[in-house]
């Protein structure tokens, strides 16, 4: 068989985790950069055991995980910095097979980066149109056009691919929170655990990065586009100075102009990730708020899925008819489950508040657990797994896809890191 090509548009995380993918598996594969060179600005990223399983089948696993942290324990504490909810590492790696790992974003997309091929990467490379001209698809760039078997759009929440064929997509919406992302200077004495303190209409989370620094990050409810009239690090310390211990001291282990700050974003489900040959993936296809710590580990499910389904078929639109099969009814309950706890994470009216921590507080760790197994659960296709693992991994769980109730939600210590 002549060897099939693939143009990936987007260099981040899911693009270059899909070109890893396919080039392993024989494929020739380019990755089309718009920005000058392939990297990350940001902070901390969770990778959880699904996403070290997708991981594990792309070969990167180990070196992924030695440029990370593993999170010893965390949960989620009230305004008083009392504990709501707690899980440690070692009831996680039961149930699961693996740890939490947290590392710089800049970090994993370097090791991705590092797994490829020079002459795969194309940076400066953006990309202005996709269109089929009767002879197969063609990528127009800044660099010219490139031919491709299949052309996968990992291109972010705002893709260009996705609105070129996707014209009746919905536009991404407000989720109703602005956050902000920083990193510690090395600390001498760094917390022991991680923690995500909820107040009212406010959250405050840290958790490890390796050599002693901390990630941190904050959320609160505003208008999008709301200014601070101040400097980042001082809002900052104006919402947050007076909250429990250890928020001050990692505050002001914080460079002033090392405080990121984005508007969050989601995109409304779309009715295919696919259409013909071309394929969505990532935050392009299911971008979601960062309440679970899932954008980054559902984009790597998305590619290591989309290079299995391609290995079944050498028909490149069956083979994305059953990635969209797979992929799409998970990702999008998931992003809807993030949802749902990042409302309750940015609860203001304190009835609400004081039932929202309560129920919380009563919930025990093995039920908080459990109800992570429809997200934590999921393993690679064609992976030695239980009939149950498998059923659980792949199907939103009905229990928690529907109701309301916010106690099995709160076992992430640490949301993933995103740009909306």
């Amino acid at each position: 068989m002549p060897q099939r090509a693939a143009t990936v548009v987007g260099g981040g995380i899911g693009g270059l985790a899909a070109a890893l993918a396919l080039h392993r598996r024989g494929w020739r594969v380019e990755v089309l950069e718009r920005a000058p060179r392939f990297t990350e600005i940001g902070a901390g990223i969770s990778l959880w055991p699904n996403a070290l399983r997708a991981l594990e089948a792309l070969g990167t696993a180990d070196t992924v995980r030695a440029l990370g942290a593993v999170e010893k324990a965390g949960g989620v504490r009230d305004r008083r910095g009392r504990w709501l909810s707690r899980t440690d590492t070692a009831a996680l790696v039961h149930r699961f097979g693996h740890p939490l790992v947290v590392l710089h974003r800049a970090d994993l997309l370097r090791a991705l980066t590092e797994a490829l091929p020079a002459e795969c990467l194309r940076p400066g490379s953006e990309v202005s149109a996709v269109h089929d001209d009767g002879q197969g698809l063609v990528v127009q760039h800044t660099g010219g056009a490139s031919r491709a078997d299949l052309v996968i759009g990992a291109d972010g929440l705002r893709s260009t691919v996705r609105r070129a064929l996707w014209p009746e997509a919905p536009d991404p919406r407000y989720a109703g929170y602005t956050a902000w992302r920083m990193v510690t200077e090395p600390l001498a004495e760094p917390p022991a655990e991680g923690a995500a303190t909820w107040g009212r209409g406010e959250r405050f989370g840290y958790t490890a990065l390796p050599g002693g620094r901390m990630y941190c990050f904050a959320t609160a409810s505003l208008p999008p586009g709301a200014a601070s009239g101040t400097t980042e690090h001082a809002e900052l310390l104006r919402r947050f100075g007076a909250w429990p211990d250890p928020i001050p001291s990692l505050l002001a282990a914080v460079p002033a102009e090392a405080v990121l700050r984005h508007d969050l974003y989601e995109l409304p489900p779309l009715r295919s990730f696919v259409r013909g040959r071309v394929a969505l993936l990532g935050d392009a296809a299911h971008a979601m708020t960062p309440n679970l710590g899932q954008g980054a580990c559902q984009a790597l499910e998305d590619a290591v899925t989309l290079a299995a389904c391609l290995d079944d078929t050498p028909d490149v639109t069956a083979a994305l008819r059953s990635y969209d099969r797979l992929r799409r009814p998970r990702a999008q309950a998931v992003a809807r489950r993030s949802a749902r706890l990042g409302a309750i994470g940015q609860l203001a009216w304190p009835p609400a508040v004081y039932l929202r921590d309560l129920a919380a507080r009563l919930t025990p760790e093995r039920a908080t657990l459990r109800s992570m197994t429809p997200v934590l659960g999921w393993t690679p296709p064609g992976s030695p797994a239980t009939a149950t693992a498998t059923a659980t991994a792949t199907a939103p769980d009905p229990a928690t896809d529907t109701a309301p109730a916010p106690a099995p939600e709160t076992a992430a210590p640490a949301p993933e890191n995103e740009t909306h």
